[in-house]
């Protein structure tokens, strides 16, 4: 047996609530660089950005992370990491830790089981919440991320707090709040990609006494879900990155940034709102696998250090 046991009663809301932000948090400070990879790849190609003999281009995620270590310092990895957790607490927190007890609200009286539906639509519920809430965090980690080697004189923001400041001076508290369709667009199917799939491979490999329910068991429904999420949520996430980077009146809305960018991928087709899917995958499958082991352990370990009177 691996890790602890699960405990034979499910542990309260308050518990996953708490349990899936540090899980999340634990996530994010593991894979973070390969989400600022992500992010870089995304945003590259836009037609703001000069497109002359001194552009860094990135190619690829190891020449992506090798020439920003270069170019930036190792430092620029982690760029945006503070905003990045307090999106996961406030975020992960919301979708991940309420999954439960929404998916049971949409499960009929008297069901054994939880259905696809009610699986989906409570994936679909929790992401759109998260989002809602929790919007102006992320706008401020993609900013920090889309950070160039340029000198600091020359950057938008000096800190995290300042970010939140001038985006509200500068284009309003809606700027906070840049974004918040797409986001919640591609949250919900992320959140299904994730959390159902997650729980639909579980479920499977518990049933067919595959694994039991430990770190094994995790581990492999926590990739396939990460791939799963990958797949269906890239598109969304390229228009995502690059209308949340954008700057005033560069994009009149979220159709007209989609439209920018496939007119500028033209010769890729639709790879192009597949850029950064192998950072994406990467991130996204590791982020899973650390998160899902960790949500479960902290549950399980809550549980045991505060058991139910």
């Amino acid at each position: 047996m691996v890790g602890l046991k699960p405990p034979e009663v499910p542990p309260p809301a308050a518990v996953k609530f708490l349990s899936a932000g540090t899980a999340a948090c634990i996530a994010d400070v593991c894979t973070f660089p390969l989400d600022t990879a992500k992010v870089r790849l995304q945003i590259q190609g836009e037609v703001r950005i000069p497109r002359s003999p001194s552009t860094v281009e990135y190619r690829g995620v190891l020449g992506t992370l090798s020439t920003m270590v270069r170019t930036e310092g190792p430092r620029s990895l982690y760029s945006g990491l503070v905003a990045g957790l307090q999106r996961q607490m406030s975020f992960a927190s919301i979708r991940i830790g309420l999954y439960d007890s929404v998916k049971q609200l949409y499960t009929p009286k008297g069901a054994e089981s939880t259905g696809l539906g009610a699986r989906l639509l409570a994936g679909c519920t929790t992401g759109a919440v998260a989002v809602t809430c929790a919007q102006p965090t992320d706008v401020v980690k993609v900013r920090f991320q889309a950070h160039g080697a340029i000198p600091d004189s020359a950057r938008r923001y000096s800190g995290t707090v300042d970010a939140y400041r001038t985006i509200a001076r500068e284009e309003g508290v809606r700027g906070l709040w840049r974004g918040t369709l797409p986001n919640i667009a591609r949250n919900a199917i992320v959140n299904c990609g994730e959390l159902v799939t997650y729980d639909l491979i579980k479920d499977a490999l518990l049933r067919a006494q595959l694994l039991t329910d430990n770190v094994p068991c995790h581990f492999v429904a926590a990739f396939g879900a990460g791939f799963c999420a990958t797949v269906v949520a890239s598109p969304v996430d390229v228009v995502k990155t690059r209308y949340m980077n954008a700057g005033p009146g560069q994009y009149r809305n979220v159709p007209s940034c989609l439209l920018a960018l496939l007119m500028q991928e033209m010769q890729d087709g639709l790879a192009g709102l597949y850029k950064g899917f192998v950072p994406s995958f990467l991130r996204l499958g590791s982020w899973n696998v650390v998160m899902f082991i960790s949500y479960e352990q902290l549950q399980r370990a809550a549980v045991l250090a505060w058991p139910a009177p």
